[in-house]
């Protein structure tokens, strides 16, 4: 009988098949938006990579734009920002404890559960797309285990598992609320206490930190006014800072719009802008021509004092102890009356005499979660002392170099008491020699900035991220 079928050419001589490599190959850009959310997830994973930083580059490299680069983003942030829920609906789901799940799988896992919980994504497509991901990368045996855990998460939505995993809130609201906006308890708590509220003051706050933020850009005095900067950028200019505008959020890469590729304006939380201008407004008797920022890097308060004490005529010295950071001040700060130096805060080796000194110490940045996503899983309360010890010193240093009558400005990122109250009254006690000024008076038409004399800045109350700042004044 003859077989009619047609053959298969023969190969050509010499030549062998291509061969396998080992692991999973990487699977073609079917869809671009969820494997770039999954590489974030993934660097974050790996490498502590921060996710803000990450992704960008990412879209950049893969030229992934429009709606895609959108999807991309909303899936990477928020499921970094949403992780202890989502860990929390995975374990349930699968059985086991989320270190027991593939690590590869787990990030996939925790895109396909955001968008089955908080996303308008349609279930059959957050399901499919994500076991697509995983069998192309981890294969189908692991596949047919992702779907489970989906089906299974998609049975109820989100209220539904926070009431069915979260404790009681009449007797333990705090983890309650922790659970329900994705915070760690010990975060939820430190707020709780900084607030004096466990009730609807706290849930605000951290509803808030689980939002995706606005941009804010600040405008460079001397070069372009606010006004000007929300014109041209389609912005908004900011409620409370002369200098600030806002911009939707998912409204592109702020990067590429003219103003900040000049260099007439830069991102930066319009909270960063009010602390920086909290540290210029107090009087002070004799010269003002010589301020200091201890603690520059990467640059974007130095850049705006930089820039107003320009205008002023006189110098801004910038410390920082990175040479790389320093690097970065250098270049934004460049044409300004700003020197800067690689050095060690606590003990610079600079003439001591400056009339105004900020302090941007590092801490653990529990204000800025919301444009950090994945920072609330990194810290944990051990991190806090050392933190502390560490912002005691710069603040000492701090009032060792400014001259009788000057003026110190102490900001922290954080409300974390240990770090904001604590450090001041310590150092206060400590030197002997200075004086809290009321710094709610530099805060001029900032709303709800409590009973003082520090001021502690909130998303949800004033829409920036919630910064801390003390001012004090070194005795004549």
């Amino acid at each position: 009988m003859n077989d009619h079928r047609p053959r298969r050419p023969n190969r050509p001589r010499g030549s062998r098949p291509p061969q396998r490599r080992n692991g999973p190959a990487r699977p073609p850009a079917q869809d671009p938006a969820r494997e770039a959310a999954l590489d974030t997830l993934r660097a974050v994973r790996e490498r502590d990579a921060y996710a803000n930083l990450t992704l960008p580059g990412l879209l950049r490299q893969r030229k992934i734009k429009g709606r895609d680069a959108g999807l991309a983003t909303e899936l990477a942030y928020g499921a970094c920002r949403a992780q202890g829920l989502l860990d929390a609906v995975i374990a349930e789901c699968s059985g086991r404890a989320v270190s027991d799940v593939d690590p590869l799988v787990l990030d996939a896992l925790r895109l396909g559960v955001y968008q089955l919980l908080r996303t308008r994504v349609p279930a059959h497509a957050a399901v499919a797309s994500t076991v697509d991901l995983v069998r192309e990368r981890s294969g189908s045996k692991l596949a047919g285990f992702a779907n489970a855990v989906l089906r299974r998460a998609g049975e109820r939505d989100e209220q539904q598992w926070i009431d069915a995993l979260a404790p009681d809130p009449a007797t333990d609201p705090i983890g309650h609320l922790a659970l329900k906006h994705a915070h760690p308890r010990w975060v939820a708590q430190a707020f709780a206490t900084a607030l004096g509220d466990a009730g609807d003051d706290l849930a605000a706050a951290l509803a808030a930190d689980d939002a995706r933020p606005a941009v804010h850009l600040t405008a460079r005095p001397g070069e372009i006014s606010a006004d000007e900067l929300a014109a041209i950028t389609g912005g908004d200019v900011a409620p409370h800072s002369p200098y600030g505008v806002h911009l939707e959020a998912g409204a592109g890469d702020p990067g590429d719009l003219e103003p900040v590729r000049e260099g007439f304006a830069a991102v930066q939380d319009e909270g960063s802008q009010l602390v920086a201008l909290a540290l210029t407004r107090p009087e002070i008797t004799g010269p003002d021509r010589r301020w200091l920022d201890l603690c520059a890097g990467p640059g974007g308060k130095a850049a705006l004092l930089g820039s107003l004490i320009t205008l002023d005529g006189g110098t801004l010295d910038a410390v920082e102890q990175s040479e790389h950071r320093a690097e970065l001040i250098r270049k934004i700060t460049s044409d300004l009356s700003v020197h800067v130096h690689v050095a060690d805060g606590r003990d610079p080796g600079l003439e001591p005499g400056y009339d105004r000194v900020l302090v941007d110490a590092p801490c653990t940045g529990l204000g800025a979660l919301r444009r950090r996503p994945e920072a609330r899983w990194r810290r944990q309360p051990g991190d806090v002392p050392e933190l502390a010890k560490l912002q005691r010193s710069l603040l000492l240093s701090a009032l060792s170099l400014t001259r009788p009558g000057g003026v110190v400005a102490y900001v922290v990122c954080s409300p974390h008491l240990s770090e904001t109250e604590g450090v001041v009254s310590d150092v206060l006690r400590r030197a002997g020699n200075a004086e809290q000024l009321d710094a709610r008076e530099a805060f001029p038409g900032v709303p709800e900035l409590g009973e003082g004399p520090g001021v502690q800045l909130w998303p949800h109350k004033h829409g920036t991220d919630a910064m801390f700042c003390a001012l004090l004044r070194v005795a004549e």
